[in-house]
């Protein structure tokens, strides 16, 4: 009677709940319902996909949706210490001088069987040639459905690394690299190096459907992709022939409840096993039926400097708002202090990390100083953009706004902030028609280069993730002598270097390292939340209503 009142209480708290169920259930039996409730994972997440292939697209919240349900690398990481193990590739051989990375490939690997693909073969060596020489070929016509923008590799300067890929035999691949990169493996363990089927290429191009190839996605994973309601769910159904064990559920769905307190609402309905990015934790661990799961993430929050624009061209206009702002204040309001205050790119938990390393400190008076000195004696007004997501690194980007909005009124700036609907933000921000940004950068692996290039670098500044658009040629230069060499002394020395240009120029202003959250019912069991790479739900199983 209590658990009923309390439900009662908060989902009447969290008003504007709407109903997953129909949608869910819609053309079922009520007995059907009921089984199929049992045989589902519902998760509730914050926003909608840009696309089905993640070689496309670097959104986390499109990472989450499709990375690890649809598909499989050649190699992945150990969700428990990190490191590089076998996937489609059962293992690996890479030279003495580091230039040439041999794959050996399991035979018993079967793509996706849907209403519109029917496989005739299991996956080979054509099908890893396929999906990284679209990448890495502009005259591949699968290069041109996209316009040659995958975002990911451009950011780290595959085609730049890779020399060519060969078949050796249907299970052998060997990759040929101009120069030792340390970091390559991790890249093919990301989740954006997804291995894709050349026989459903071949059947699109055989009727000029290219495009459709990121659009109804065929891939290995542990689910097979059933339809798509545009800003609504996403339904996957088990792959029944997966290669791997997976969980017992029949299939998996996406709710897409953008509303925090609409996700909440309907976990505790019932109406949702998972939901993304929760809000009110304190709140929620008041419930027995309901748990709270984090892992500590490799990621940061920051306020980007869009520096090929007006004011914030002028580095004193970017040293004046870095001393204006109190980041402990966001810590404790945004984050409800379970987060890292941000020196760096680079979180602590990095092995790169330089505990040497500085920040602007939080300083008004010199902040107005800067500001008089960079020519705004009566002030000036900037906009600054808010992301309308939750994401890991920034459970709230509107407070968080909000309190910059006040620390920089309190030197001469007047902050108008400003939103968009997701996909729009994204689209305009990679356009440059911001002047500066909150946002933030979740790691797809371990190794430090992947908070430097995909942010910081001049490649990434014209592919549009490096938001600040600051291209340095010294410190592209020492990124690059960072991957040349396998020595952790030898790269951390140089990391080092690289953070000291940062902290110096301020392309952003690093705010924090936070947690990522997901709230579950009881009756699910596994952890889908990695450090890094998205959410992985063939790993959680759900207990049977009827056996609890």
């Amino acid at each position: 009677m209590k658990k009923t009142k309390q439900l009662f209480t908060l989902q009447r708290y969290f008003a504007g709940l709407v109903s997953a169920m129909t949608l869910l259930m819609a053309g079922c039996s009520n007995d059907e319902d009921v089984s199929l409730r049992e045989k589902s994972i519902i998760y509730c997440s914050e926003g909608s996909p840009e696309s089905f292939n993640p070689q496309t697209v670097t959104s986390g919240t499109t990472i989450d949706a499709i990375a690890n349900q649809l598909y499989n690398r050649l190699i992945t990481f150990n969700s428990e210490d990190n490191s590089i193990i076998p996937a489609i590739a059962k293992s690996w051989h890479v030279t003495r001088d580091g230039k040439k990375v041999t794959f050996y490939l399991r035979k018993d690997i079967r793509f996706h069987h849907t209403d519109y693909f029917t496989p005739t073969r299991n996956l080979n060596a054509d099908d890893v040639l396929f999906s990284f020489n679209r990448i890495l070929d502009p005259k591949n016509p699968y290069h041109q459905v996209v316009s040659g923008n995958f975002p990911y590799f451009q950011n780290v300067n595959f085609t730049g690394l890779v020399e060519n890929i060969e078949k050796i035999n249907d299970y052998t691949v060997r990759i040929s690299l101009n120069y030792p990169d340390a970091s390559f493996l991790a890249h093919l363990a990301s989740t954006y190096s997804v291995i894709l089927s050349k026989e459903y290429a071949d059947q699109l191009s055989r009727t000029g459907d290219e495009k459709l190839i990121d659009q109804l996605p065929i891939g290995t994973g542990p689910y097979k992709f059933k339809e798509y309601r545009t800003g609504s769910l996403i339904r996957y159904y088990q792959h029944e022939h997966y290669w791997q064990k997976t969980n017992n559920a029949t299939q998996v769905v996406f709710d897409i409840t953008t509303n925090n307190s609409g996700r909440l609402a309907k976990l505790l309905a019932g109406e949702c096993d998972i939901v993304a990015y929760p809000i009110a934790h304190k709140k929620i661990q008041e419930f027995p039926d309901v748990m709270l799961e984090s892992v500590t993430a490799l990621n940061v929050a920051y306020l980007g400097f869009n520096t090929a624009k007006p004011p914030f061209n002028d580095k004193k206009v970017r040293q004046a708002v870095a001393h204006a702002v109190n980041k402990q204040a966001i810590i404790d309001a945004v984050y409800f202090g379970r987060a890292e205050q941000a020196k760096s790119v680079l979180p602590q938990s990095s092995w790169a990390y330089d505990k040497t390393l500085t920040e602007h400190e939080y300083d008004p008076a010199l902040a107005r100083a800067l500001l008089i000195d960079a020519g705004y004696p009566d002030g000036l007004t900037i906009d600054v953009w808010a992301m309308p997501v939750q994401r890991a690194y920034n459970p709230d980007a509107l407070t968080m706004a909000k309190l910059i909005q006040s620390d920089l009124q309190q030197i001469g700036i007047t902050v108008n902030i400003v939103s968009y609907e997701w996909v729009t933000f994204l689209r305009k921000l990679s356009r440059g028609e911001h002047q500066s940004v909150l946002l933030g950068w979740s790691a797809d692996h371990p190794d430090p280069d992947n908070f430097f290039s995909p942010l910081l670098s001049c490649a990434s500044a014209e592919t549009g993730s490096n938001r600040a658009f600051w291209c340095n040629q010294a410190f592209d230069e020492i990124l690059s002598e960072a991957l040349s060499t396998t020595n952790p002394n030898q790269r951390k020395a140089f990391y080092r270097q690289a953070m000291a240009i940062v902290k110096d120029e301020i392309p952003l202003l690093p705010i924090a390292h936070s947690k990522r959250y997901q709230a579950k019912a009881n009756y699910i069991t596994g952890k889908s939340l990695d450090a890094f790479g998205g959410v992985n739900l063939s790993r959680v199983n759900k207990q049977i209503v009827g056996e609890q």
